[in-house]
């Protein structure tokens, strides 16, 4: 049975603003975190992703901190206190998004600072004074360097996404950024997936914490229904387009490996006559938001994206999630298909597998316990391509079609004659000189050697030199000159 927010006795501004958002009851990381961490002890959290581990945190973060609560407009009243780190733009972005919201009725200050944007509006904030500060590794340690926050009154500390963090290689800046915080803090780790370097992390920095785990390690949501579909190369787009429409999918993530294929595809659909837009590191911040806002408003329907949007991104109704290319982390598999069938909604995850993914594949099957039923798929046919309608795809480059009559084998064209040789090229060698002739720097004057010298070795020129100074007399003529 599922416990109702009214039950954790939340201070009435945060009640108010649970309410006025529609949450009436609680998750179960929700349910199983937020007592403990109102308790002031360390939590290390684990739940399949979209289960509401932003509030699970957030909310008894704001409860504990409403002590310190103040309208005074002095920076100094108002330090940092609790400090979330995320490991994209997008996820620190939505978070404090979230968090704003919650404390919608407080007099807390919440900032956001992350990459890809100036740092000046972001200073001018910072220099206000905030109790919460929202960051990426990368753009905190930019500022802590600028001396634009101070980090030593922080009480409580949130790594979010942490396994996302240390595969990004955030380590060593969440080392350093942890060795400006006072040892006397409360720390929350949450993340989808727990792995030996993710224990290993919690050993270091987490004092006796508690363990919460609502689901089975690396499990994917019931509710999502997963298909597997065998499709070459050549083919993802065409078989992309037939799913849509066999499936009635209005919106969907669409996720490629490389950055590269990710803006070609949403290239060739934007040709195609549909709505999409890319979204990959090599894209401004400010596309990215743009990208991301438009497709959250319905003016987009197919978001074309990398791994950069696999992690945490809470975009309600999304019916479905493409993977046109099979991950090669079988863990961001769990995150990518975690976009759909979000607070137990139901979902739709389809795959596109080619002969080069059975070892990826392989690697799914063995994470989420499951064996994939890889089935084949009968493309409509294409008035711009070779090939009679109903094709099937078997998995092979070519194509058959068992209806069709085999091609009548083609008969090789004869040869063209040959054009008649040069005679200058078919005569044999000869040389230019008779064998007894010498060659020419053997027939050559040798110059006469001056002592010492080789007789291959030239003397050295003498040069005539202005405005130089006249060279000494020898000795023994001097002392000639002298005698005399």
């Amino acid at each position: 049975m599922n416990q109702a927010f009214s039950e954790l006795s939340l201070a009435e501004p945060l009640a108010r603003a649970i309410a006025e958002m529609g949450f009436t009851a609680m998750t179960p990381i929700q349910a199983q975190a937020i007592p403990v961490v109102l308790q002031g002890r360390d939590v290390m959290g684990a739940a399949q992703t979209g289960t509401g581990k932003t509030a699970a945190f957030s909310l008894p973060l704001l409860q504990r901190m409403l002590k310190h609560e103040n309208a005074s407009t002095s920076p100094a009243r108002h330090p940092v206190r609790a400090l979330v780190l995320l490991p994209t733009r997008e996820l620190a972005d939505q978070v404090a998004q979230q968090i704003a919201l919650y404390a919608k009725y407080t007099q807390l200050r919440s900032a956001v600072v992350f990459g890809g944007m100036d740092m000046k509006p972001q200073t001018a904030e910072l220099k206000k004074g905030v109790e919460v500060l929202v960051a990426t590794p990368g753009r905190l340690l930019d500022h802590i360097e600028a001396k634009n926050c101070v980090l030593n009154q922080v009480e409580y500390v949130v790594l979010d996404e942490a396994d996302r963090m240390l595969d990004i290689g955030f380590l060593p800046d969440l080392q350093r950024i942890l060795s400006y915080l006072p040892k006397q803090r409360t720390t929350l780790l949450f993340s989808a997936t727990f792995s030996p370097e993710i224990k290993r992390l919690a050993n270091s920095y987490l004092q006796d914490p508690i363990t919460i785990e609502v689901a089975r390690s690396n499990a994917t949501a019931s509710t999502i229904e997963q298909r597997f579909y065998r499709v070459e190369e050549d083919d993802k787009r065409q078989a992309l387009k037939q799913l849509l429409r066999e499936k009635d999918v209005k919106q969907a993530f669409v996720f490629l490996n490389s950055k590269l294929g990710c803006a070609r595809m949403a290239r060739a659909l934007e040709r195609d006559g549909l709505k999409a837009a890319a979204l990959h590191g090599d894209k401004s911040q400010d596309e990215r938001l743009k990208a991301l806002d438009a497709f959250k408003k319905g003016e987009v329907d197919l978001l074309i994206c990398t791994d950069v949007a696999a992690r945490g991104l809470d975009i309600k109704d999304v019916p479905a999630v493409f993977n046109l290319d099979i991950p090669f982390n079988a863990e961001d598999y769990v995150h990518r298909i975690g976009r759909t069938g979000r607070a137990g909604a139901s979902g739709l995850a389809i795959s596109f597998v080619s002969g080069k993914d059975a070892r990826n594949l392989s690697d799914i099957e063995k994470l989420i316990g499951k064996k994939a039923e890889v089935e084949p798929i009968e493309l409509d046919g294409d008035p711009r391509r070779a090939g009679p309608p109903g094709r099937i795809n078997d998995g092979q480059r070519l194509w058959r079609d068992e209806r069709a009559a085999p091609e009548p084998r083609r008969e090789r064209l004869p040869r063209a004659p040959r054009s008649p040789a040069d005679p200058f090229f078919e005569q044999p060698y000869s040389p230019a000189l008779p064998p007894e002739a010498k060659p020419a720097w053997e027939t050559q004057p040798k110059v006469p050697a001056s002592k010492g010298l080789s007789a291959y070795i030239k003397p050295r020129r003498k040069v005539a030199a202005l405005f130089k100074a006249p060279l000494p007399e020898p000795a023994d003529q001097t002392a000639e000159s002298t005698a005399e």
